[in-house]
């Protein structure tokens, strides 16, 4: 089947797009977070929401999730695992959490890439201890995470537009 072998190409794309530019939702995550600085990052305008730093440990932490999920089984990310803490406030330590994130999603669109499309339709191995919401197929969890950092993105953008104007 043509369309299924170039799906996982198209899914790759999507992510890409979601997190580098060209993105039809509006700003990319990448794009998003251009402008903030380290103190943006870790500031908590909105006392009982994440943080920016702490949503870009977040969305790293399932980028390589989901890549792991696409090579072997599946197991739930726990606590710090899902959340994992910000343990430095300095501008190096923000740089190093933002290339982590970049080289996160490249890695993943590769996995992507090299994923047989014949295996989009089957489930997640190992989903069984897994929540309601992460179970499913490669198909839905990949699309999921693409719906994931979308939601995520927006609340990057809200939480800037609070501290920034």
């Amino acid at each position: 089947m043509k369309t299924a072998a170039r799906e996982t190409s198209l899914i790759a794309e999507e992510i890409s797009r979601a997190a580098n530019g060209e993105a039809w939702h509006g700003p990319a995550t990448m794009e998003a977070l251009a402008e903030v600085d380290s103190e943006t990052a870790v500031a908590r305008p909105i006392r009982s929401a994440h943080t920016i730093w702490e949503i870009v440990l977040h969305m790293t932490a399932w980028a390589r999730e989901v890549e792991r999920r696409l090579r072997e089984r599946s197991q739930p990310l726990l606590g710090e695992e899902d959340w994992p803490p910000v343990t430095s406030t300095s501008a190096e330590a923000w740089s190093a959490a933002l290339e982590d994130l970049a080289d996160a999603h490249a890695r993943l669109r590769q996995t992507i890439r090299e994923f047989s499309p014949a295996r989009l339709s089957d489930g997640v191995d190992g989903a069984a201890g897994l929540s309601a919401r992460e179970q499913g197929t490669f198909y839905v969890m990949l699309h999921g995470l693409a719906q994931h950092d979308a939601y995520h993105t927006g609340q990057i953008a809200v939480l800037k537009k609070a501290q920034m104007g």
